[in-house]
């Protein structure tokens, strides 16, 4: 059994290499490497403590009964599970993999799902916010770059107008820049005065609820569609016996959020057009031949431009504000194995974006506090300082005195769980910029799950482990910290899960070359 090495403090100098030294020259270093491996890469490992045993199936009987102590640093280690990038890379890469998965699935089957739904119609759209003041923006009218990726196309002139005119408070309208890809101006308001920040922080906030309506209108677009083409509804008798008769189509889709560099949410869901199979209401079948992608590409469009949720009243509005989607709805058709837009690229786009946040604005943090939300906040500082405010100041509590509550705009000091109104969980997203809501998300039939994923894995790990199928793994355990005891720890797992992941990668490009050869050969 070794000895735990001092807890790692950050800002503490600790002597790096020596504590990798220290841990190499240990006779348990290989023992450790195997112990860490699970949790190799992760940047914060979750250390728990406490029993672990392997139990017979059948009979119950216990065949090892082990104490955390007796293993390594006298803890078993835990991947955090983080799927933001920036928090934890590693984890992340791992949801990144499980996201592929599901988001694939939908599209071509696989992992319990039926190959069949690689024919059925199935539509990629892009719902973006409407404008709430003008940005800075980069727009090539022409490519000419042979991949969007590294695109180095000359953008057009940012915001050119014949006649420069100035705004209400005395900002130029105007910018002839050709904005370079990563120029930090993009993004930002020409003024910050303008820009309608509470809008903004509102529209996230219900944009989710927004969806819902808007997935809700396209179903009902193709419902009236079957009865103005008399395609008979389906006969389904209900889990508590009673009957109902549906439309013989119906719409699973999978769902990613991205945050634009103004700091606004738009949505990349891809729309699968099913059967009802009444015999099955869980079952994938196809859809009626009556209803083609064309009809499903037109339900999106009527469902985009005609949906509009008018939010609560708020004491600063009244009359609430109307959350509807920007002019621009884009829709494409996928469901080919050739060209730009296949299966698995845009299965690993949506996968790309399931792992980030805010980041792309410049916003990073973890959940304000009236603690440490005037680091953050600022009425009149800049873009992400002023929407920040907007979410802190719009989610305040309000009582029955409307007027003294509107009259407190800078209450920093109002308690998160204090006398909710309608807005109040903009002060809990507040570090979201107001979005509340998950970063991939799927109906229940689209595909499979994290979950079920996440048992497979854990299942074969197991049974690798333990040799054989007849036995189980019974832990009691519970938190004991998270993080790597010293900074040394840290590098030597890093290291050791950096190497096996280009171990599996080289793996995986020898297996795909030596197939690609098989099938030349034959």
């Amino acid at each position: 059994m070794s000895t735990p090495l001092p807890l790692y403090r950050p800002g503490v100098a600790s002597g790096r290499d020596a504590q990798v030294l220290h841990r190499a020259a240990t006779p348990e270093f290989s023992g450790w490497l195997e112990h860490t491996a699970s949790a190799g890469g992760c940047v914060r490992p979750i250390r728990l403590t406490g029993t672990i045993a392997a139990v017979e199936r059948d009979t119950g009987r216990v065949l090892i009964d082990q104490h955390t102590d007796e293993l390594p640093d006298r803890a078993l280690y835990k991947a955090c599970g983080n799927r933001r990038e920036s928090q934890c890379p590693d984890c992340a890469w791992v949801y990144q993999g499980d996201a592929y998965q599901v988001v694939r699935c939908g599209l071509t089957g696989g992992k319990g799902v039926p190959d069949s739904v690689g024919r059925h119609p199935v539509v990629f759209a892009t719902f973006t916010a409407p404008s709430f003041g003008a940005v800075h923006h980069r727009h090539v009218p022409r490519h000419t770059c042979a991949t969007r990726q590294r695109c180095d196309c000359r953008p057009a002139p940012c915001r050119a107008r014949h006649t420069a005119g100035t705004c209400p408070h005395g900002k130029p309208a105007v910018c002839f820049a050709r904005h370079d890809a990563d120029d930090p101006q993009l993004g930002q308001p020409l003024c910050l005065d303008c820009y309608d920040h509470g809008y903004q922080v509102v529209w996230n906030y219900f944009s989710g609820e927004l969806w819902r309506r808007t997935k809700q209108a396209v179903e009902r677009h193709l419902a009236a569609l079957c009865r103005r083409r008399r395609i008979p509804f389906v006969r389904v008798v209900t889990a508590s016996g009673k009957v109902r008769w549906v439309p013989p189509v119906r719409v699973s889709h999978g769902k990613v959020a991205e945050m634009q560099r103004r700091a606004a949410v738009h949505f990349h869901v891809l729309l699968r057009l099913d059967g009802v199979d009444p015999h099955g209401p869980d079952a994938h079948v196809p859809p009626s031949a009556d209803i083609t992608v064309d009809d499903l590409e037109a339900a999106v469009h009527a469902a985009a431009s005609q949906i509009i949720v008018k939010t609560p009243p708020h004491p600063d509005r009244p009359q609430g504000w109307l959350i509807g989607w920007g002019k621009q709805v884009d829709v494409q058709r996928i469901n080919t194995r050739s060209g730009e837009l296949t299966d698995g690229k845009v299965a690993a786009y949506l996968a790309k974006y399931a792992t980030k946040a805010t980041e792309v604005t410049g916003h990073c943090s973890t959940r304000l506090t009236p603690a440490t939300v005037d680091d953050y906040a600022d009425p009149e500082g800049d873009h992400l300082a002023r929407l920040i405010d907007a979410c802190w100041h719009l989610g305040r509590p309000t009582g029955t005195d409307t007027a003294s509550s509107a009259a407190t705009t800078d209450d920093r000091q109002g308690s998160l769980d204090a006398e909710p109104n309608a807005y109040t969980r903009l002060r809990r997203w507040a570090h979201m910029l107001g979005f509340g809501g998950h970063f991939l998300t799927k109906a229940r039939r689209y595909s499979v799950t994290f979950g079920l994923l996440r048992d497979t894995r854990a299942t074969y790990r197991r049974s690798d482990d333990e040799g054989t199928t007849e036995t189980m793994t019974v832990n009691a355990l519970s938190y004991s910290g998270s993080g790597w005891l010293t900074e040394g720890d840290a590098l030597l797992a890093n290291t050791a899960a950096a190497q096996r992941r280009q171990a599996r990668r080289i793996g995986r490009e020898e297996l795909a070359h030596e197939a690609w050869l098989t099938g030349v050969a034959a």
